[in-house]
């Protein structure tokens, strides 16, 4: 069984106050620290949100250096130097100041001499919410954008690019704003980026976008959705076509057991192959934007009627181009099996209609995993579906699922990770993944404030920890066999 010393000694008390001030009313003055540091390893940020005053202590918790799904991409390969890099959110570790704070670092993983370097911290947040965790975007040139998120209008946000093509030593900041949930998409063939993106209205969650050259000079956000309370959204690039897709829920304002987004519900689907100009539903229709009703021609189910709650997870393309939505359904958002079953299924678009079959169930609204579709016959799911160390706590342990039939029967092929020490969370697939580092996560006590390893794994589901502690300046990552 693996060992990893607690390193990190918050106080519950201490971690429940950090909700209090997520939302004020005006940005705070910019405090955040950009001196240049290289870091010694690869160490991922504890975080929770809402305690619950039972046994299962937070609604989600734990290593969330990748947290959240609404954060894409973390990950993308770059063929022209064979390397993955990659962003998380780390640990600072500092116990003298408010909690820990969150550091945006970036990294890389070299395919030529199967060794990573040391980390470089962009900037550190003066907070410890893993909901500020940054996004990673890579040009025609080569060149790595940082995308810095923030919580709501609590912080700013930032933007950075490297100073050099896929080097990851020197960043020059390029804007200084505000924006939650990135999701920037660069397009190649038309040179631009495609930023997917929240703006928070009234504490209402919007979904928008804005498109730019360079990532210095945008155009003004566009409002993509608004349905009653607001939307979260999980988007893509399909890299054959270039296109953008979003799949997204609506939080309702009345109807049922609640409201907001704890009740979260409904399954929407929209893409865009010209970057923003049109966005159509699955069927190549035009809709108007912004949409604000809740029966609209992007709904992909009515769950709403069913009063259910929706967690959406991925969404991967199928070799024809039709798109594929993974997502998780459930009774409630609070933790435990009051709330299940917690049903795993996937939405196919047929090109007729869509699809909805059942993959598996887990024991948490927040086991997150990744959808790779790598031809017809083979799908593949990673996702936390066995019971983890801590059971119905956010994650647990990694098995590689494979379906032969376009997600009608999926077969176990085995565990990625078993008798761990702690639950691991949120694995993120890599934008043109290589078969070599095809999947991130970390791992962490949801239970309590722990120290978070960061992973990575092969496509047959090898699992390899990233260094917590490095002597030099490379070090290879250790194979975990989790004995």
């Amino acid at each position: 069984m693996m060992q990893i010393t607690c390193k990190l000694h918050f106080s519950i008390l201490a971690a429940a106050g950090l909700l209090a001030a997520q939302t004020p009313a005006a940005p705070i003055a910019n405090k955040d620290d950009f001196t240049p540091q290289t870091a010694d390893g690869y160490r991922g940020i504890w975080y929770m949100n809402q305690p619950t005053a039972d046994e299962y202590v937070y609604k989600y918790s734990g290593g969330f250096g990748t947290y959240p799904q609404q954060h894409a991409p973390i990950a993308i390969y770059a063929p022209a130097v064979r390397r993955t890099f990659f962003v998380y959110g780390g640990s600072a570790g500092n116990v003298s100041v408010k909690n820990d704070e969150l550091q945006h670092m970036v990294g890389y993983y070299d395919h030529r001499s199967g060794t990573v370097p040391r980390p470089v911290r962009i900037v550190q947040k003066r907070t410890e919410d893993a909901h500020d965790n940054p996004t990673l975007s890579i040009d025609a040139e080569g060149y790595l954008y940082v995308f810095s998120s923030a919580h709501g209008t609590t912080r700013p946000s930032y933007i950075h690019r490297s100073r050099k093509p896929y080097d990851i030593t020197a960043w020059d900041l390029l804007q200084t704003t505000n924006f939650s949930y990135t999701q920037p998409w660069y397009l190649p063939d038309s040179k631009q980026f495609l930023f997917l993106h929240t703006l928070y209205k009234n504490g209402e969650r919007t979904l928008n976008f804005k498109t730019s050259p360079d990532a210095k000079t945008w155009t003004e956000p566009t409002l993509l959705a608004h349905i009653q309370m607001g939307d979260y959204q999980v988007s893509w690039r399909d890299s054959a076509t270039g296109r953008v897709a979003t799949a997204f829920d609506m939080h309702p304002s009345a109807g049922r057991a609640g409201k907001g987004l704890n009740y979260r519900t409904n399954l929407y689907y929209l893409e865009t192959r010209d970057a923003g100009k049109t966005w159509t539903n699955a069927a190549g229709r035009p809709v108007t934007l912004p949409l604000t009703a809740v029966q609209n021609s992007a709904l992909v189910h009515d769950y709403l009627s069913e009063d259910r709650n929706v967690y959406i997870k991925d969404i991967a393309f199928q070799k024809d181009g039709k798109p594929v939505i993974l997502f998780l359904t459930s009774k409630g958002f609070e933790p435990g099996p009051k709330s299940g079953p917690y049903e795993w299924q996937t939405a196919r678009w047929t090109g007729r209609g869509w699809t909805i079959r059942p993959f598996t169930t887990s024991d948490h609204n927040y086991d997150h995993g990744s959808l790779f579709i790598e031809s017809e016959n083979d799908w593949r799911i990673m996702a936390p579906t066995d019971p983890g160390p801590q059971p119905n706590s956010t994650g647990g342990e990694l098995v590689l699922w494979i379906s032969g039939n376009q997600g009608k029967d999926w077969n176990r092929m085995g565990a990625i990770t078993h008798n761990s020490y702690y639950n691991h969370t949120y694995l993120r697939k890599v934008l043109n993944g290589h078969p070599e580092f095809y999947a991130i996560w970390a791992d962490g006590n949801p239970l309590q404030p722990s120290a978070s390893s960061l992973y990575f794994c092969t496509s047959d589901g090898r699992a390899f920890r990233l260094p917590q502690k490095m002597a030099g300046d490379l070090a290879e990552p250790v194979r975990v066999e989790f004995k």
